[in-house]
């Protein structure tokens, strides 16, 4: 039962993620400029993410942790979303959003396996079996027949 919450939670994070893609593609359109777009995605997120902290996080947080934290913890994160997010508002309005998502999933999927199975960004390690070969597979088939016209 938890892990069929686990999975609806994923599913919805995704729904929720090609929404935010949808309005801020909009925004970034309007704009002419899809990095404003990333930078109010920000700013947004950091006064949602501050808002929800203090409601039901700031309890159970140690200030002592963060100087355990390297240095590079706090940015690398960041870059790698405002380019990922910019690629998606750039996309989106050349190749339509299920297009792009489906693109961005194949990405991520390819990487996830690739990352998984060495251990990398102190990843638990997944190794590469023949059912997951598989499963990757027919995702990717489905990415492709999703995009034939």
């Amino acid at each position: 039962m938890k892990s069929i919450l686990l999975y609806c939670l994923a599913c919805a994070g995704g729904v929720f993620l090609a929404i935010q893609a949808g309005f801020n593609t909009q925004l970034g359109t309007i704009l002419k400029q899809p990095i404003l777009a990333v930078i109010a995605t920000s700013i947004a997120s950091s006064v949602f993410g501050i808002v929800v902290f203090l409601i039901i996080g700031k309890d159970t947080f140690q200030f002592e942790r963060i100087v355990h934290v390297p240095w590079y913890l706090w940015f690398i994160g960041g870059l790698f979303s405002m380019i990922g997010i910019s690629l998606y508002f750039y996309t989106i309005p050349k190749m339509g959003i299920s297009k792009m998502i489906a693109f961005g999933l194949c990405g991520q999927l390819i990487f996830s396996l690739i990352a998984g199975t060495f251990g990398w960004l102190n990843l638990p390690v997944e190794p590469l079996t023949s059912k997951r070969l598989i499963g990757a597979f027919a995702m990717i088939v489905g990415i492709i027949l999703i995009n034939l016209k």
